[in-house]
């Protein structure tokens, strides 16, 4: 087969595809692969580092997505990119059709055949190409969200640490899935006094059994929720439906029970945003202000970390890149149901459930 990695030209986006030990392993097992000059620069790897693992370097985005079988990226196609996408090409990506109509419409008018990552789901329920990036994005939001509690950001001047005399700040972490996870335990390692919530008891449980003793958990209802806003500097935002738009967990009018310069980071903005005022920002211009509570809302947060996060995605994807191209995907489908539930869009029709019913469209057929 032959797969094509194109740079990604969402804005600041600097994670590719494909490592070139990924590319090494295709390459081993007779398959062709075309990166796109300067693919994977920003995350570490030159055009040399792909040549020598036996890649062949193509000058222009156009021709990767000409010559090849299946497109391996990062990002689901921004629209300079919708016309490139052909009948019959396999895409596997990170898509989030339920949070883009116009990505949707765009994909089933080329009628290729869209693999998305965050759906692709294992035996035991779990997300493995969503979890690495869920894991960056969990550690992220705490970094982020401690830089823009300072004042020059506008924040409410907070140090989440504390120092002695001085109680530290209060961080309220909406979802205990792997989001939340990580970013209750790095804004625990700082010293935080965290809160997390979840509808889920079991994950509850889990949190309360691992997390040190300032990590305390309770459970997800909108009284809850109004109550803790009140007094927490730092939001982060966790909630994870599967192939679904977030619930809108903290609605416009909440923001006026916020202290001002509290900071929300809706890591769920992919998913449409678990706050009902979050809107994708960039890493150009990565904050908002609305009713004087600063919103951070990049779309593509591990961006920001793009060696880290390559090698990362590269080690949970290469196994399924290797399947589709080396049984085609409807062989690999049949075979490993996990990837099948990646399935999004085939031949230009909807074949996931959560995309419809986040765009209120005939359901799917079984």
């Amino acid at each position: 087969m032959i797969i094509g990695v194109p740079k990604e030209i969402k804005n600041n986006e600097s994670r590719v595809g494909m490592t070139p030990a990924g590319v090494f392993e295709l390459v081993k097992n007779d398959h062709t692969v075309y990166v796109q000059a300067g693919a994977g620069e920003g995350s570490g790897f030159f055009d040399q580092d792909y040549q020598q693992v036996g890649a062949t370097i193509l000058d222009s985005i156009k021709e990767v997505y000409a010559l090849s079988d299946m497109i391996v990226k990062v990002k689901e196609p921004i629209a300079e990119e919708y016309g490139l996408v052909r009948e019959g090409q396999i895409v596997f990506t990170y898509f989030h059709f339920a949070s883009s109509e116009a990505l949707t419409k765009a994909m089933i008018a080329s009628k290729s055949t869209c693999i998305a990552y965050e759906t692709v789901e294992d035996e035991e329920g779990t997300l493995p190409l969503l979890t690495p990036m869920s894991e960056v994005a969990g550690r992220m939001a705490i970094q982020q969200g401690a830089k823009y509690l300072e004042k020059p950001a506008k924040g409410r001047g907070v140090l989440l640490g504390g120092v002695p005399g001085v109680a530290p700040g209060k961080v309220l972490v909406l979802g205990a899935g792997t989001v939340g996870i990580q970013a209750a335990k790095m804004a625990a390692g700082l010293g935080a006094h965290v809160t997390i919530v979840d509808v889920n008891m079991k994950r509850l449980r889990y949190v309360n059994d691992v997390m040190p003793s300032h990590v305390v958990t309770e459970f997800s209802n909108e009284f809850n929720i109004r109550k803790l806003i009140k007094t927490h500097d730092l939001i982060i935002g966790g909630v994870l439906l599967k192939g679904a738009k977030a619930p809108n967990l903290i609605t416009r009018d909440m923001l006026n029970e916020m202290r001002p310069g509290t900071v929300i980071v809706d890591v769920a903005v992919d998913q449409g945003g678990c706050v009902e005022t979050t809107k994708a920002t960039t890493h150009e211009d990565p904050i908002y202000i609305i009713d004087d509570v600063v919103h951070y809302c990049v779309a593509n947060m591990p961006g920001a970390v793009p060696y880290t996060s390559t090698v990362a995605l590269t080690n949970v994807t290469l196994p399924y890149v290797l399947k589709l191209a080396n049984m085609g995907w409807r062989s690999a489908c049949n075979l490993d149901k996990s990837l099948a539930k990646g399935l999004n869009i085939v031949d230009g029709e909807v074949v996931y459930h959560e995309i419809t019913r986040a765009f209120d469209w005939e359901p799917v057929l079984a």
